[in-house]
């Protein structure tokens, strides 16, 4: 599952809304272990640079 979620945020990306509903949506439904989140922020962190993006990880990874 989260070879697919990285495929689906790559994908949506260049929307900060559709990106943000995304990554939400994977870290409280799609990916059931603190493994795989952790494994997914630390991918998100290096594969999207932009202020924005960071931001918007930054808020999703806290809660």
């Amino acid at each position: 599952m989260l070879e697919y979620v990285k495929m689906i945020l790559e994908k949506v990306s260049f929307d900060l809304v559709v990106f943000e509903k995304e990554l939400r949506k994977s870290i409280h439904s799609y990916l059931p272990s603190a493994d795989e989140i952790e494994s997914l922020r630390q991918w998100c962190y290096n594969k999207f640079n932009s202020s924005e993006h960071l931001r918007i990880m930054k808020v999703c990874f806290s809660s």
